[in-house]
């Protein structure tokens, strides 16, 4: 058996095969209290969203590998809150869906990250982050070796303004600029800059500042609701929930290949985001800016409003999520000035507690230029409170893993799939403080013309240990 075929079936069988085995390990949806009161800090109340979502009974030991006073489960913490304050604290009914990174839904089983929860006067707060310490040897002769830290620390504060308004502030920022402007080694990743140069085979840093936000909800009526979201750094609503804040990508170190692809509008440096959320759908459109941050990440950039999406979200049950959405990006790469983008993208994601999976399809179409295709398929298994399974495959089509004109394989097009799968052991360290402790394999499936650069089978691997607040 070569080393992609072994690959390959680890891969597999952390996406497809645990769910299975998974099942029996479901939870009933929660009831929620019928008393519009805000519930006082508990060992575990329901993340996610802040905006919507059925408050929760506080989980067992089996749940949660680190039970606490004032930690609260946390699906997506880096963007959204609590699903008690908003349908508790405005009266709101039951609805099946937590929030992800900026306005995005994810399934309100999602499995759960933790994150500290308090009061400050009429405000409840939740802080969130974490330190995830990585050594990355990526094979290959395009390949190198790198140890570093990704971190993100995040501060949200919601509140009632009256009996039908809602509103949420959010900061979260990042230490990883100090990493140096080319980030870390990930192999077929494309997108951005450095040193005045494209980025190719390396994932660059997030900026200081991921996200300066506000959302402000206008209750309708017993579930339904129009919002304004938006701020200097925001997400407008395009793509699924980031891969940092999705439960399947919990303990993947490396970001997606495909990341260009999917989220890459995560950290935008403008959004103006309005919508309208009922309990099982959502429809929304965002005004912002299409050009990608530059490599001075240490500052806010000029907020601009000069591109456009537009999302459809459902969320039938409490297990699954979709979405659809389509932008026109205004010359979002700093290298391709003259090109702009239309971006269409369509995911799925699957929860049962334990388990949680994310399916997604994106097609860039450069104007003027091809259109390049990605998927995407991730699942993450906690098989009880200290062992997890995790794997990711995704696809993609690019032209810039090549960018000197005067390289003969120059703005060819390519197909690669990568194929990745890992182990994380978890534990509790002090009060909310946990460690996560694993590593990762993955290989690639390439072209041949691609051996002369990449190596035959490239392999690459990561150890890693990530200190959270909130395991």
């Amino acid at each position: 058996m070569t080393k992609t075929t072994l690959l390959a079936a680890c891969a597999a069988a952390a996406l497809f095969a645990v769910p299975a085995a998974a099942q029996h390990q479901h939870h009933p949806m929660p009831v929620p209290s019928p008393t519009p009161v805000p519930a006082p800090p508990v060992a575990h109340a329901d993340h996610g969203a802040m905006e919507h979502g059925p408050p929760s009974t506080p989980a067992g030991p089996a749940d949660d590998p680190m039970p606490a006073q004032g930690i609260t489960d946390h699906a997506a913490m880096g963007h959204g809150s609590t699903a008690t304050s908003m349908a508790m604290m405005m009266g709101m009914g039951r609805t099946d869906y937590l929030t992800g990174s900026g306005t995005a839904r994810l399934p309100y089983n999602e499995a759960p990250m933790r994150g500290a929860m308090f009061h400050a006067g009429e405000w409840m707060l939740m802080a969130h982050g974490y330190a995830w310490g990585v050594y990355d040897d990526q094979g290959g002769r395009r390949g190198d070796e790198m140890a570093f830290v990704t971190s993100m620390a995040m501060l949200m504060g919601d509140r009632d303004l009256g009996e039908r308004v809602h509103v949420q502030l959010r900061a979260m920022g990042s230490l990883e600029p100090a990493m140096g402007a080319r980030g870390y080694p990930n192999i077929f990743a494309v997108g951005e800059v450095a040193n005045d140069r494209p980025l190719v085979d390396r994932q660059h840093p997030h900026d200081l500042f991921m996200e300066l936000s506000a959302r402000v909800d206008y209750r309708l009526g017993s579930s339904d609701s129009v919002f304004l979201y938006g701020g200097p750094v925001a997400e407008p609503s395009l793509g699924p929930s980031a891969f940092v804040h999705r439960a399947s990508a919990r303990y993947l170190p490396l970001a997606p290949i495909t990341h260009h692809w999917f989220d890459s509008s995560h950290i935008t440096y403008g959004v103006v985001t309005a919508g309208y959320a009922a309990p099982r759908w959502q429809l929304e459109a965002s005004a912002f800016r299409g050009r990608e941050p530059d490599e001075r990440r240490w500052n806010i950039e000029t907020p601009k409003l000069d591109s456009w999406s537009v999302r459809a979200s459902w969320t039938p049950t409490p297990e699954l999520a979709m979405q659809v959405s389509h932008g026109r990006l205004k010359s979002p790469e700093e290298f391709h000035p003259d090109e702009d983008e239309a971006r269409t993208t369509a995911s799925v994601h699957y929860a049962t507690g334990p388990v949680t999976t994310t399916f997604a399809y994106s097609r860039k179409n450069r104007l003027p230029g091809p259109t390049l295709p990605a998927w995407l398929g991730e699942a993450s298994w906690e098989i009880d409170r200290h062992h997890a399974v995790f794997g990711r495959v995704e696809h993609v089509r690019a032209d810039e893993l090549f960018p000197d004109e005067g390289d003969p394989l120059h703005d060819r097009l390519f197909k690669v799939t990568k194929l990745e799968a890992g182990y994380a052991y978890r534990l509790s360290i002090l009060g909310p403080l946990g460690v996560a402790i694993g590593g990762t394999v993955a290989g690639y499936l390439k072209p041949d013309a691609l051996d002369a650069a990449y190596g035959k089978d490239p392999v690459n691997w990561t150890v890693f240990s990530k200190l959270v607040l909130g395991l």
